[in-house]
């Protein structure tokens, strides 16, 4: 084990004497990853709800089920999930969240019933984008940047979002080619084939501290310090931007931490309900299938941009100043929903999907980076993991949600104006949430509870 770590110091150290600075291959590692992961869990979902819904005979409350059933595990998952990775290093759940869903995807090519359909869809694969795409992908990249942390997630988010634009629309052809049993087939086999070579080699169990290395790639003043001399150096070196390390219980005590949660889940209600009931509320006004696919890529295009701009202004801007681009984004979305529902034709379509992806994808970058200000790094994994186990019934009622109201009433529109109003208490609640006050007593970064 010595021997394996001092090989893997002496490689970390030969990329920073390229002047590559490792956290940039994690951040690649985690957009790739994302690209197909999403692509077919988050995005794809949408083009292969019809196909299976038909062929299994299952209702859209029905099919609805298996996505939630993901999104209910995260909620009990997160919290373990996240002490995890904070405890022991984000690489071995990223690598066995990869298997996951690369099985997931492959058994789906043999789903006969409801139960295989909600066990390799809602379980396997819903595990596995859990706890490969989230928390400690995010806690990874997190780790080993600080100043530039805006930047490294945007980028890691802009690949998700080019799942939406780049990977849904090919599931969504290989289905009218193929069929959507070995459309998923293929998906799994690609996942597998990249996403475990990348994991291996490409993330690290520890902070860039362990491996005699600073955030964003700074250099240290001083040469051969020993592990806790640099544990107190990148300590230094985040104090530098205001931000404090907090443990998880030290955040609970903070009305910011709460706030934060009570606006993410009106946005983790309305995210899913778009990316699983986009495409079937377009074809059921008589748009064609590949159509439908190409105008969900448009809200998933506009979001990327954002995604990255986000980032860059998150990494620019005071901390008290990110509540208000937060609240921003939310309204944005609602007025996208308002818009179309005055006028519900096809062109108010194509401006509500502008709008609300571009005020979907800057909270994707802010909402992390603002987390990790408030709070630090040491305990990131666990403070989002709690934050997700609350914010996850939302988001298993969501999708369910607007499948019965389709189901009750023929129609999505009664969903969509619960929505819009959601969220816009949301953006008014987010300009509520000033940074915490640091806490009494600073712990040891090894103490994350």
């Amino acid at each position: 084990m010595v021997a394996a770590e001092e090989g893997l110091l002496d490689r970390i150290k030969n990329f920073r004497l390229r002047k590559v600075y490792f956290g940039w291959w994690t951040v690649l590692t985690g957009g790739l990853i994302a690209l197909w992961g999403h692509g077919f869990h988050t995005y794809g979902f949408s083009a292969l709800f019809k196909p299976i819904s038909s062929e299994l005979g299952f209702s859209r409350t029905v099919t609805s089920v298996a996505a939630s059933i993901g999104r209910f595990e995260g909620g009990i998952e997160a919290p373990i999930t996240g002490w995890i990775t904070d405890r022991f290093g984000p690489k071995w759940i990223v690598i066995f969240g990869i298997f996951c869903i690369s099985l997931g995807l492959i058994l789906m090519k043999y789903v006969d019933s409801l139960t295989t359909f909600y066990i390799f869809w809602g379980v396997l694969l819903g595990t596995g984008t859990n706890i490969a795409l989230t928390l400690p992908m995010d806690t990874a990249i997190s780790n080993w940047f600080i100043k530039k942390r805006g930047l490294a997630l945007s980028i890691k988010w802009v690949f998700s979002g080019l799942s939406g634009v780049l990977v849904m629309p090919l599931v969504t052809w290989l289905i009218t080619v193929q069929g959507w049993r070995d459309t998923c087939f293929t998906g799994g086999l690609v996942m597998g084939i990249i996403g475990l070579p990348l994991a291996w080699f490409f993330l690290k169990q520890h902070r860039p501290e362990y491996y005699g290395l600073l955030p964003d790639g700074a250099q240290p003043d001083e040469q051969s310090l020993d592990a806790e001399q640099m544990m107190q150096k990148g300590v230094e070196y985040a104090a530098e931007t205001g931000e404090t390390e907090f443990t998880v219980r030290q955040a609970m005590k903070t009305p910011s931490y709460w706030l934060l949660i009570l606006t993410q889940m009106f946005h983790s209600l309305v995210m899913p309900v778009m990316s699983i009931h986009c495409i079937p509320f377009l074809t059921d006004r008589g748009i064609d299938p590949v159509q439908a696919a190409g105008m969900m890529a448009i809200w998933v295009t506009a979001s990327i941009p954002a995604r990255f701009l986000g980032g860059l202004i998150a990494d620019r801007v005071r901390v008290n100043r990110l509540r208000f681009i937060i609240g921003g984004s939310y309204l944005l979305q609602a007025i996208g929903v308002a818009i179309f529902l005055q006028n519900p034709t096809t062109t108010m379509i194509y401006i509500w999907f502008v709008l609300y992806g571009i005020g979907q994808g800057i909270p994707m970058t802010v909402n992390p980076v603002m987390r990790a200000r408030y709070f630090g790094r040491k305990s990131f994994g666990s403070i989002a993991g709690f934050s997700r186990m609350f914010m996850t019934p939302v988001g298993v009622i969501g999708p369910v949600y607007a499948g019965w109201i389709y189901d009750t009433t023929g129609s999505y529109m009664n969903a969509f104006i619960q929505f819009a109003v959601m969220l816009a208490v949301s953006a008014l609640l987010s300009t509520l949430i000033v940074p915490p006050k640091p806490p009494d007593r600073i712990h040891d970064v090894r103490n994350i509870m």
